[in-house]
C-alpha cells in the first residue's frame, strides 16, 4: 500500500511539475494546473492556444467568468463570496514554442473567458503594457471587452479554441498585431 501511494504521489508531483515548468509548452504541452483535463479529453474544461504573444515575459493568465454582462470581469473575491463561478489559471510565459493553457468548468455550459498576458507579472492589468484575448478575436479596440465575444460554450469535454493576443497599437485601441 505504502508503495503505491509514493508511487501515486510521485507521478502526481511529476505531473505538476511538468504542467507549470514553462519548458512543457516549448514541447508542445498543454501548461496550467488544469492540463490533465484537457490532456486526458475527460472536461469539461476549455483548452486555448494562445497565438501572437508580443514577446515571452511575464505571465500567462486565463480567468472564467459567468457569461453574463454584469458579472464578466468583475472582481473575483465579490464573485466567489456571491458563490458565483470564477477561475483564474496562471502561468509563467514560456521561453519557446506554442503556447497552450486549459481551464476546466465547473459543468458543461456558457461561460466567459479572458486570456491576459501580463507582461511584467503584476496581479493588476496594465494598460499601456499588457495584453489581452477572446474568443471572437474580433479587434477590442478601446472600448470593454463584450461578453459576447468572450462566451464560450463548453460540453462535457474539451472546447478547444485559438485566442489571438491583442496589445495596445496608438489611438486606435487594441488589435491583434496581423
Amino acid at each position: 500500500m505504502t508503495t503505491i501511494a509514493s508511487l501515486a504521489l510521485s507521478l502526481a508531483l511529476g505531473a505538476a511539475l511538468t504542467t507549470l515548468s514553462p519548458g512543457s509548452a516549448s514541447a508542445g504541452g498543454v501548461m496550467g494546473v488544469d492540463a490533465a483535463h484537457c490532456t486526458s479529453g475527460h472536461g469539461p474544461a476549455i483548452q486555448v492556444n494562445v497565438l501572437d504573444l508580443k514577446d515571452r515575459r511575464g505571465q500567462l493568465k486565463l480567468e472564467l467568468y459567468p457569461a453574463n454582462p454584469t458579472d464578466f470581469m468583475r472582481s473575483d473575491t465579490e464573485l466567489l463570496s456571491e458563490g458565483k463561478v470564477f477561475r483564474r489559471v496562471t502561468v509563467e510565459a514560456p521561453v519557446t514554442g506554442e503556447v497552450a493553457m486549459c481551464i476546466r468548468v465547473p459543468h458543461p455550459g456558457r461561460y466567459a473567458l479572458l486570456f491576459l498576458h501580463s507582461r511584467r507579472a503584476q496581479d493588476k492589468f496594465d494598460f499601456w503594457q499588457d495584453g489581452v484575448g477572446l474568443r471572437a478575436n474580433t479587434r477590442i479596440g478601446r472600448a470593454r471587452p463584450s461578453v459576447a465575444n468572450a462566451a464560450v460554450e463548453v460540453g462535457g469535454g474539451v472546447a478547444v479554441l485559438d485566442i489571438k493576443t491583442q496589445y495596445l497599437r496608438g489611438l486606435g485601441g487594441f488589435s491583434p498585431s496581423r
